[in-house]
């Protein structure tokens, strides 16, 4: 299938005027293309096509990043002329520069994070919590066994289950 689809595109090509032409290639090894504006045989004017020809040849092999931003930009129309390898390679270096300028400035200001939480927070306060907040015995001493009474407020005692024995014996 592969060669006679490559068989038919070039047949197609010289009958509809079409002139492929390499503008150039990327470090990943993938290939641009320009072909120009032209009339086909019935007198339509085909615009401008820009296309780019994968070193891996598979669809499903593409990922974000394997064209590189400058030919990204050609390909889409959004800059009239190809980059050229110098522009890729400089843009590259820039880059990674930034990348270890950023790493750079997050490891410093971890480091001053740390050293002024150290001095501008009070160490932390221990507090022991017993009990719900819902609970009606919360802040108070914890439930005896034996039911307990005030003038107004009843609080009965605590249930506990019987040690290891059944209530079914």
């Amino acid at each position: 299938m592969g060669w006679s689809q490559d068989l038919f595109r070039a047949l197609w090509r010289t009958l509809s005027k079409e002139v492929k032409e390499q503008v150039g290639t990327d470090p990943f090894g993938n290939k641009y293309y320009y072909i120009p504006e032209y009339k086909n045989w019935r007198g339509q004017t085909i615009r401008e096509k820009r296309i780019v020809e994968a070193a891996n040849k598979r669809e499903v092999d593409y990922e974000v990043g394997d064209i590189p931003t400058e030919w990204e930009a050609w390909i889409r129309r959004t800059r009239k002329t190809p980059p050229t390898m110098e522009e890729i390679l400089k843009n590259e270096k820039y880059r990674e520069e930034i990348k270890i300028k950023s790493k750079d400035f997050y490891e410093k200001e971890k480091l001053l994070s740390k050293e002024s939480n150290e001095e501008l927070l009070a160490p932390p306060v221990q507090t022991q919590i017993k009990g719900h907040a819902s609970a009606p015995y919360f802040g108070k001493e914890e439930p005896s066994v034996a039911p307990t009474s005030t003038g107004k407020t009843f609080q009965p005692g605590s249930w506990m289950p019987q040690d290891g024995k059944s209530h079914n014996q």
